[in-house]
């Protein structure tokens, strides 16, 4: 089976795109400022994708522990399968620091957060001087522009859901194609056990029947039949290889 068709290669592709993505969004998430809005956002939308990626590997690995138990079967090879399983390892690797490194950055905003509620709780006179460096318009347009963002990453995440939608219907195709064709296999191999069967049987009654004819024949008989059958064995022999 050629990669093209292979399941495997397949799911693998949709998992690294998703995986390219993951990046991307990571990286963006590390020079958004903490403590603001966007990067709550972005953090949650980062540790849904993680979820989603881990579970696609998860699957995926489970296929290739079927696989391994009858290798022939499926095309592969021992070197295949430990190419595939290193291939899921790495993948693992990639989402597991992704989200160490996501929730090291919340307690770190908890950390801040605690820390402001405390000053907070301060006398007036105690409270840092802070200006104010917003007008009521500013305001506004701050609020106009997080609403816009909390609908540009909603549209995000629904696109990431479709797409998951989409792979999880592709999986379930492919496993349905798998049963299928093992279901036709296990037909086939009945079929074949049964003419094995039928052709046993047969052979059985011809060496009975020849048992009772040479038993029949006597010593004189079994001679003559031998001589009949070493003359028809020459005679087929010089029509095959000299006519």
């Amino acid at each position: 089976m050629s990669k093209a068709q292979d399941p495997f290669y397949i799911v693998k592709e949709e998992i690294q795109d998703s995986i390219d993505k993951l990046q991307s969004s990571f990286h963006q998430w590390e020079r958004v400022p903490g403590g603001t809005g966007e990067q709550v956002h972005l953090t949650k939308e980062l540790l849904a994708n993680c979820e989603s990626i881990a579970w696609k590997v998860d699957e995926l690995a489970k296929a290739i522990s079927v696989a391994a138990r009858d290798p022939s079967w499926y095309g592969i090879n021992e070197v295949e399968l430990e190419n595939r399983r290193r291939w899921t390892s790495n993948a693992r690797l990639q989402v597991a620091d992704v989200k160490r490194t996501i929730g090291a950055g919340k307690e770190n905003d908890n950390s801040a957060s605690v820390i402001c509620r405390e000053l907070m709780r301060l006398p007036n006179s105690q409270q840092p001087d802070i200006s104010d460096h917003y007008s009521a318009k500013n305001n506004d347009d701050f609020v106009a522009s997080e609403s816009d963002r909390q609908m540009l990453l909603l549209k995000q995440q629904d696109e990431e859901l479709d797409e998951l939608s989409t792979s999880v219907k592709r999986i379930g195709g492919v496993g349905l194609t798998i049963h299928e064709e093992l279901l036709a296999q296990e037909k086939i191999l009945d079929e074949l056990g049964t003419e094995m069967d039928s052709t046993k049987n047969r052979l059985d009654f011809v060496q009975k029947k020849m048992g009772m004819v040479m038993k029949k024949a006597g010593a004189k008989g079994q001679i003559m039949i031998i001589i009949f059958l070493l003359v028809l064995f020459i005679i087929l022999f010089i029509l095959v290889f000299f006519t």
